[in-house]
């Protein structure tokens, strides 16, 4: 099992466990606040029981929804179950509405009935202590797991447990005047405890607005700007991306799910748009740790990419080589030759059919260029065997050597080596150069070289020069 498995199952264990425990408490003391309402008649009380059953309820509810939504992904629920902890938090924001309603409703009675009656006792006073401390405590605890895991459910349970500390507070107060109310003969502090209860269901309701908004956005999929400007920030700033075309987040429990449309050179390889989804795929982890990330790539002309590029993205596409590009200006156009290499086994028919779409594809993608010249040069199809021709190969390299000795910028020649392959001599050789010289000079410094020494030995079919610079040749 890897590593990552492993401590997905612990997550998942940790979730269960305090969500179990939480469902177990709230149990309790549900039970022990209707006992304390039976007991004073307390309508606070009674709000903060009705609140605590709602805790229990809720608290159900996340605990079997942590335990399906760590399901993994199948054919119905390619996204996996994470949405049910975000619809069990929704289904306890409509519980707290309602348990809400119905104690304002029940504490305007009271009081327009005069239906005050409170039996004093401190069995209330201490359940309700009680209840203080015991919310403090699994707060924390959920707390704890929620963001250690990133379980929504479990941080809404952490949120609502600490908001019912404050609550219970005011359940204590109510009970408190109205004892002084009846002590001192205070008589408008009868009202005290149907005060509460409005207090404490107006609390509620603050806190299922909060938590409403939040389960819709998820439910939507709603995500912060925040959030999508920081995952563009990291992948415009991976290499190769020229543009962040679209971004798409959602999220579903814990888990995030990120889709992006990224422009890139359209000269890439498959091995260049590879390592690019790889690199994006990172950025967006920077910002959304453990995110399921899909990345589309989409080519595109960079600004700044010249005629010369687009032409050779255009022979790469077609997977032919290229070489002797030229572009020239004539009466105000755009003019390209080309030398393309073509398998030598292709009739002139089929060469030719192949080069016109070349050309066709090299005219729709840089519409500036009004003609193409191509010419065409076979590409050898199978490995020669080359023999070693010691006959001429004394003749053949003082004349090579006396060509170049015509070139001021031609240093030495060296490690000429001479070869036959079937009725063609081949020769080949190393050429040394001053390293400041330009590549146009050096490629028309070897052209001519060649040309002169085939001009003194016609036999020769093909003449290769290899041009290294002095310092690298220095003996």
């Amino acid at each position: 099992m890897s590593s990552g498995t492993t401590i997905s199952a612990e997550f998942s264990a940790d979730k269960r466990r305090v969500a179990l425990h939480s469902m177990l408490v709230a149990a309790a003391m549900t039970l022990l606040k209707i006992a304390a309402w039976l007991v004073s008649g307390s309508l606070g009380v009674l709000s903060d029981a009705a609140h605590s059953g709602l805790d229990l309820v809720g608290a159900a509810m996340t605990f079997f929804s942590v335990r399906v939504s760590d399901k993994p992904a199948d054919e119905n629920h390619t996204y996996g179950h994470g949405k049910v902890e975000n619809l069990s938090s929704f289904g306890e924001v409509i519980l707290m509405a309602v348990s809400s309603g119905w104690i304002i409703w029940e504490a305007a009675q009271r009081m327009l009935h005069q239906e005050l009656n409170l039996h004093h006792s401190v069995w209330p006073v201490l359940v309700v202590l009680a209840s203080i401390g015991v919310d403090y405590w699994r707060s924390r605890k959920l707390l704890e797991v929620a963001k250690r895991t990133g379980s929504t459910a479990l941080a809404t349970d952490a949120f609502h447990f600490a908001s019912d500390i404050w609550s219970s507070l005011a359940v204590l107060a109510g009970l408190g005047f109205s004892w002084l109310g009846v002590y001192f003969g205070i008589f408008g502090l009868r009202y005290a405890d149907p005060i509460a209860a409005v207090v404490v269901s107006l609390l509620i309701l603050k806190l299922t607005v909060h938590l409403g908004w939040e389960a819709i956005g998820a439910l939507t999929d709603k995500i912060s700007p925040e959030t999508l400007h920081k995952i563009v920030q990291e992948v415009e700033c991976v290499p190769g991306v020229l543009a962040v075309e679209q971004v798409r987040v959602r999220q579903a429990g814990a888990n995030y799910f990120a889709d992006l449309t990224l422009a890139m050179p359209w000269r890439y390889t498959f091995g260049h748009t590879g390592k690019l989804a790889h690199d994006a795929t990172e950025a967006v982890r920077r910002a959304l740790p453990g995110a399921d990330v899909v990345i589309h790539t989409v080519p595109q002309q960079a600004r700044a990419e010249s005629i010369f590029d687009r032409v050779r993205a255009v022979a790469a596409r077609n997977n032919v080589s290229l070489h002797d590009l030229s572009v020239q200006t004539y009466r105000g156009k755009l003019h390209v030759e080309q030398h393309v290499e073509l398998d030598e086994r292709l009739t002139l028919k089929e060469a030719h059919n192949f080069i016109c779409g070349l050309e066709a594809e090299i005219l729709r993608e840089t519409p500036e260029i009004d003609t193409v010249l191509t010419h065409i040069e076979s590409e050898p199809a199978t490995i020669e065997q080359l023999k070693e021709d010691t006959e001429d190969e004394c003749r053949f390299e003082q004349e090579l050597r006396t060509a170049a000795l015509q070139f001021e910028e031609i240093v030495d020649v060296h490690e000429i080596m001479v070869g036959r392959c079937g009725e063609h001599i081949s020769l080949s050789c190393h050429c040394t150069l001053p390293d400041e010289l330009s590549m146009q000079r050096v490629h028309l410094a070897i052209t001519e070289l060649e040309d002169r020494f085939k001009m003194r030995c016609p036999e020769v079919y093909r003449v290769t020069i290899h041009p290294e610079p002095a310092t690298d040749n220095s003996r």
